[in-house]
């Protein structure tokens, strides 16, 4: 299993071109960047005592504008953020499956309505030039836990 999030890119260069090479699928996990991607994300969200998300580089506040800018493209497209999300990683291929996390059934039941959102070539442009490669500020994971991922560059 490997990312696969319009906020982390880190097996387009290398890992995907030769999974693709070798007739390899992947499992992509991390769609929604732990919750940054949901939507229901905001920098006045209170976590509890624990929460991976509190010492996560990735969930600064700058980042929250990138989200700003896929809910923009989700309303016009009158789709959740979370579904856009979703729906971008599905476009990528049919080798890769995305593996969705869900708390609560109403989340999973949004998830599930990304399988009717069609993106158009022009969508996913919008959607690649409001999250370029390298937009989001920090890294996924805090420098010590990155030094364990086989996807992450080092």
């Amino acid at each position: 299993m490997v990312p696969s999030a319009i906020a982390s890119l880190g097996i387009e260069e290398n890992i995907l071109p030769a999974c693709r090479e070798l007739g390899i699928g992947i499992t992509a996990y991390g769609v929604l960047s732990r919750g940054l991607l949901s939507g229901h994300w905001s920098k006045d969200r209170r976590l509890a005592a624990g929460d991976f998300r509190t010492v996560s580089p990735r969930f600064s506040d700058g980042n929250l504008a990138l989200v700003d800018a896929l809910r923009t493209l989700a309303e016009a497209k009158g789709v959740t953020v979370a579904q856009l999300a979703i729906a971008w990683v599905l476009a990528k291929g049919e080798d890769i499956v995305p593996l969705i996390g869900a708390r609560r059934r109403e989340r999973l039941a949004e998830a599930l309505g990304a399988l009717d959102v069609t993106l158009s070539r022009a969508d996913l442009d919008a959607i690649e030039a409001a999250i370029p490669p390298g937009a989001a500020a920090g890294t996924r994971y805090a420098h010590q836990q990155l030094a364990h991922l086989d996807s992450e560059s080092r």
